[in-house]
């Protein structure tokens, strides 16, 4: 979800991999959004006001961002003013409540799309409020931009070596026809020694930690899972922002974790 990244089934264009899912991992939890109103507090946190990334949106906590209903998380961004900002929008997390190491984890959603749209599904180490981004780590299962909306993104962040500090950014993206009219399966499947990434059960990236030295590699600890939808920032907001797009729905299904 950092700005550096500038660099239900359809037929999607793929590289040649070769790895399939695994089939032999076992549900372990789920969040299958079967009730009304808030979001579960017992699962689900909030990011509040202005967080990153030059975005223009105020993060609440209101119902009317971020509500259960018919069966899935409904994050609805609109334009209206709040404080110096123009637009509210929602960015919930597990921080605290529900983490993840290895194993699979997957979601299921329809995102909105128009000039200035930036969903996202994405995990940091749980430990980032001691160590900070990007020596916490990150993995965006899925990134898309309005301004491009056919194309999904998955990326890898971490911090560089010694001998090489930048950020280590590695990042593959695909063509989704129907991203916007249609629920899809986003998932990565997390192991010792590498991250495959998923749209459809399809693989799009697979990074791996012999891809680069050792010491790059930020994932033998635990994660959590953010789902948020910016408005304009670094990247999303890169054309403009189309105030005629408001109010921008983005439907989270199912959210599934395998191990």
């Amino acid at each position: 979800m950092k700005p550096f990244i500038l660099l239900l089934f359809c037929t999607i264009c793929l590289l040649p991999l070769q790895a399939q899912y695994n089939q032999q991992l076992k549900l372990a939890w789920s969040e299958e959004f079967n009730y009304e109103g808030l979001p579960n507090p017992a699962v689900w946190d909030y990011e509040t006001g202005y967080i990153r990334n030059h975005e223009a949106q105020y993060y609440t906590r209101n119902k009317k961002n971020a509500y259960v209903s018919n069966g899935c998380l409904v994050i609805t961004a609109h334009k209206e003013k709040v404080d110096t900002f123009s637009y509210t929008s929602a960015s919930i997390n597990t921080l605290g409540k529900m983490e993840f190491f290895r194993g699979r984890i997957e979601v299921c959603a329809k995102i909105p799309t128009g000039k200035g749209a930036w969903p996202a599904i994405w995990m940091m180490g749980t430990d980032r409020s001691t160590v900070g981004w990007p020596e916490c780590g990150e993995i965006d299962i899925m990134e898309n931009v309005g301004y491009d909306p056919l194309r999904i993104h998955a990326t890898v962040h971490t911090p560089g070596s010694k001998r090489d500090p930048e950020a280590v950014i590695r990042s593959n993206s695909v063509k989704l026809n129907d991203a916007f009219s249609a629920f899809h399966v986003f998932a990565v499947e997390w192991y010792a020694d590498r991250l495959d990434f998923f749209v459809d059960e399809k693989l799009i990236l697979s990074y791996r930690k012999d891809d680069q030295l050792p010491e790059y590699w930020r994932f033998d600890k635990p994660h959590y899972l953010l789902l948020n939808l910016a408005v304009g920032g670094a990247w999303g907001g890169s054309q403009g922002i189309d105030n005629s797009i408001f109010p921008l729905k983005y439907y989270v299904d199912w959210v599934r974790y395998f191990n």
